[in-house]
C-alpha cells in the first residue's frame, strides 16, 4: 500500500519542482551537477587566472566543459529517470529513500572530486588522472604525505562534503515527499523521449560519441584540462588502463638488454651516433644538406588506399595523379603499414612508434603528452605545427593526442565555410585540400610542419559528382572513392605548385592503411602493402624497392629538412643504410604481431612458438625457423610497449 507520507502529504500538490512530478525531481538533480562542476570550473579559472587569460579563446573551457559534463549528468541521471518512471506507486517508499542515498552518494563523488582537483591541479597541471587512480587506495605514505602536505585544503573539502550531505540530504527529501504522482500511462509516455534525450546526452548531443579529446582546444595542456570534469576524467583514465595489452603474456620474456641491442642493430646507425638518453635507441641525426632555412615537412595520409588500388603498383588503375607525381619523387615499392587502423598509421607517420596488442598509442592514457612526435620535434626546431582533418577532431581521441604532443592548431570539420560536399564521414578530400593549402600559405616564410588526413575513402563512399569519370556503377563503391582520392591529390599538388611555399616543402603521400583485411595466412601481408611517396628539395626521383614500414618515412625525410636534431624513433632512415641492410617491416593485426625481413616472415600468436614463413607470390609459404630472426622478432614484438609503459619514448634536450 501507498505510504501515507507520500500520496497524502498536504505538500503533495503544491507548486514548484514538486508539481512537475517526476521531472522535478530529475530538473532538480541536474542543476544541482551543472551548478556544481560549473562553481568548480570557475574557481580553477580564477585560480589561474594569470596562465589562463593567455590563452586563446579561453572562454571554451566553459563550452566545452558543458558537453563533458552533460555525459555524466545523463550517465548518473539514468538510475533516477528508470526508477521515478517505471517504478509503481505502491513501492513508491523504499524507492524514495534510495533515490536520496543514491543522490547523496553521486553529490559526494562529483563534489569530492572536484574539491580535490585544486591541490592535484598545483601538483600536476591535470585533473585526477591515472595516477589518481593507480593511487586511489593509498598506501599509509601517501596518507601521510597528503595530511602533511594539504592539510588546508583537506580540511576545506571535508567542509565541503558536509555541506553537500546537508544540502542534498534536506532538499532531496522535499522534493520526493511532496511529489505529485503521475498514473502510470503518463509516466510510461513521457519516459520514452527522455530516455532518447538522456542517451543522445551521454554522448555529448552528438552523432558520434563524444570523448575526453572533444574538450581539447589548445596547445595549453591546463585549459585543456579545466574542459574535464574530475569524475569523468579520472572514469576515462581507469577505462583507458582497461585497454593496454602487455605482449609479454602473449609471445615470450626477454632481457632488456637483450631487446634493445637486436632492435639498435636494426637501425643501421653507425656506433657514434647514439648518444645517451632514456634508452640506448636515441641518437643524434645530421641533415644530409645543410639549408639557410629548413624545408617545411607535409604528411597526407590516405584513408585505405592500399597499393591495391594504386596502378604503378600493380592495382587496379585509379590513380593517374599519384602514379604521374611518382616522376617526381621517391616511389617506396614494398611499403608496409604496421597496422589496420587510422590510429595505427598515425603513430606510425607521427612517432615513428611501432604497433603493440593493445591499442594505439593515439588512445592509450600515458601517451597523451611527452610522447616523441615529429610534431614536437619541430616545433622545438622553431616549426609551426598543424593537424588539418576533413572530419571531426575528437574522433579517435586525435585532439587529445595531437594538443598533447605538438601541435599547436587543429583544424577540423567545424572550420570549414560552405564546403563543396559534406558526407558522412566530413568534408570532402577537395574541400580538405583547398582548406590545406590555406593553411600552408598563413606561415609565410616560416618553417611548418602539417598532417593531412583524408576521409572520403571510408564507406559508405559518398564524394561529389562530376569530378572523375566513374570507374564502376553504382557510383557508391570503394573503387570509385580509391579514384576520387587520388582526384583530391592532384587539386593538392596542382595548387601548392603555384605557391611559393611549395619549393621549400618536403612531402610525403602514404596511406594510412589498406581496406579489409582477411586471407587465409596467418597474417595477410599483401592487405598490409601501401603506397609511399616522397617529393622535395634534394629528392632524387626513382624507387625504393626493399622492404620497408610506414614508421620509416618520417625518419628518411628528416635527413633532408636541414635539421641537426636528436630523436628515439624506431622507423629507420632508408636511405643512409648500407646497400647490404636488410628490408624490415613490422606488422600488427589484432593480437598476431609480424616482423619481416626481405621476403621472410616471422609470426608470433598468442602462447604459442614463433614460426618462420617465406612470402611467395602473395602468400606465406612454412620455412624453417632462423633462432636469431625469432629471436629478433621477439624484440620487436615487445620493444613498443617497453616504451610506452615506463615512458621512455620522449623528447630530449637537442643540440
Amino acid at each position: 500500500m501507498p505510504q501515507p507520507s507520500d500520496l497524502s502529504h498536504p505538500q503533495t500538490r503544491s507548486g514548484g519542482l514538486r508539481a512537475l512530478g517526476p521531472f522535478g525531481f530529475l530538473l532538480a538533480f541536474a542543476v544541482f551537477l551543472y551548478g556544481a562542476l560549473s562553481l568548480f570550473r570557475l574557481a580553477y579559472v580564477l585560480a589561474h587566472r594569470e596562465r589562463m587569460f593567455e590563452v586563446e579563446d579561453w572562454w571554451l573551457v566553459f563550452v566545452k566543459g558543458w558537453r563533458i559534463d552533460t555525459i555524466v549528468v545523463c550517465g548518473l541521471g539514468l538510475v533516477p529517470a528508470v526508477l521515478l518512471f517505471l517504478i509503481p506507486g505502491e513501492r513508491w517508499w523504499p524507492v524514495r529513500w534510495f533515490l536520496r542515498l543514491y543522490t547523496l552518494v553521486v553529490a559526494l563523488a562529483v563534489v569530492g572530486m572536484e574539491a580535490i582537483t585544486f591541490s592535484y591541479l598545483n601538483e600536476y597541471d591535470a585533473r585526477p588522472n591515472r595516477l589518481f587512480v593507480e593511487n586511489i587506495i593509498p598506501s599509509r605514505e601517501i596518507l601521510n604525505t597528503l595530511f602533511e602536505a594539504y592539510a588546508v585544503q583537506l580540511g576545506l573539502v571535508g567542509i565541503g562534503l558536509v555541506v553537500a550531505i546537508f544540502v542534498v540530504w534536506k532538499y532531496t527529501g522535499r522534493i520526493l515527499v511532496g511529489m505529485r504522482h503521475w498514473n502510470w500511462l503518463v509516466r510510461i509516455v513521457a519516459f520514452v523521449p527522455l530516455v532518447f534525450v538522456i542517451a543522445w546526452g551521454a554522448r555529448g548531443f552528438d552523432h558520434r560519441p563524444v570523448n575526453a579529446s572533444s574538450a581539447f582546444f589548445s596547445s595549453d595542456n591546463l585549459a585543456n584540462q579545466l574542459a574535464l570534469n574530475s569524475l569523468y576524467s579520472a572514469v576515462d583514465a581507469a577505462n583507458r588502463m582497461q585497454e593496454e595489452n602487455s605482449p609479454i603474456p602473449l609471445y615470450g620474456e626477454m632481457d632488456d638488454a637483450e631487446i634493445f641491442a637486436r632492435t639498435k642493430r636494426y637501425l643501421g646507425v653507425p656506433e657514434g651516433d647514439f648518444v645517451e638518453g632514456p634508452t640506448p635507441l636515441y641518437r643524434h641525426q645530421r641533415p644530409r644538406i645543410q639549408r639557410e632555412r629548413p624545408l617545411n615537412y607535409v604528411i597526407v595520409l590516405e584513408e585505405s588506399l592500399g597499393a591495391e588500388y594504386i596502378g604503378i603498383l600493380g592495382g587496379a588503375p585509379l590513380s593517374p595523379e599519384f602514379d604521374a607525381l611518382c616522376k617526381e619523387g621517391l616511389l617506396f615499392t614494398n611499403l608496409y603499414s604496421t597496422g589496420t587502423r587510422t590510429v595505427r598509421g598515425l603513430e606510425a607517420v607521427l612517432s615513428s612508434f611501432l604497433p603493440t596488442p593493445g591499442r594505439s598509442v593515439v588512445k592509450l592514457d600515458k601517451s597523451q603528452r611527452d610522447f616523441f612526435t615529429i610534431a614536437s620535434l619541430l616545433k622545438s626546431h622553431g616549426y609551426r605545427t598543424d593537424f588539418v582533418y576533413g572530419g571531426e577532431g575528437h574522433f579517435d581521441n586525435m585532439r587529445s593526442f595531437m594538443f598533447g604532443n605538438g601541435f599547436e592548431r587543429m583544424t577540423d570539420q567545424k572550420d570549414f565555410d560552405n564546403p563543396a560536399f559534406l558526407g558522412t564521414w566530413g568534408v570532402s578530400d577537395e574541400d580538405l585540400m583547398h582548406k590545406a593549402n590555406e593553411v600552408f600559405k598563413s606561415h609565410g616564410d616560416n618553417p611548418f610542419f602539417a598532417l593531412v588526413l583524408t576521409t572520403t575513402n571510408h564507406s559508405p563512399f559518398e564524394f561529389p559528382d562530376g569530378r572523375i569519370e566513374l570507374f564502376e556503377q553504382p557510383k557508391a563503391t570503394r573503387f570509385n572513392t580509391s579514384k576520387y582520392a587520388d582526384y583530391a591529390i592532384g587539386e593538392l599538388f596542382r595548387m601548392a605548385k603555384q605557391e611559393e611555399y611549395y619549393k621549400n616543402t618536403v612531402w610525403v603521400v602514404v596511406a594510412d592503411h589498406s581496406t579489409r583485411v582477411y586471407g587465409e595466412d596467418l597474417i595477410p601481408v599483401r592487405k598490409f602493402h601501401i603506397p609511399g611517396l616522397i617529393i622535395g628539395p634534394g629528392i632524387e626521383p626513382g624507387t625504393y624497392d626493399k622492404v620497408a614500414s610506414q614508421a620509416d618515412l618520417t625518419p628518411t625525410v628528416l635527413s633532408f629538412l636541414g635539421v641537426d636534431t636528436v630523436h628515439p624513433m624506431l622507423g629507420r632512415d632508408v636511405l643512409a643504410l648500407s646497400p647490404g641492410t636488410p628490408g624490415r617491416a613490422i606488422l600488427q593485426q589484432f593480437d598476431t604481431h609480424a616482423l619481416m625481413v626481405d621476403d621472410q616472415v616471422l609470426v608470433h600468436q598468442p602462447s604459442l612458438p614463433v614460426r618462420q614463413f617465406t612470402y611467395v607470390d602473395k602468400h606465406l609459404e612454412p620455412h624453417d625457423l632462423d633462432p636469431e630472426l625469432g629471436r629478433d622478432s621477439l624484440a620487436y614484438a615487445l620493444l613498443p610497449w617497453i616504451l610506452y609503459d615506463r615512458g621512455l619514448y620522449r623528447m630530449v634536450e637537442q643540440p
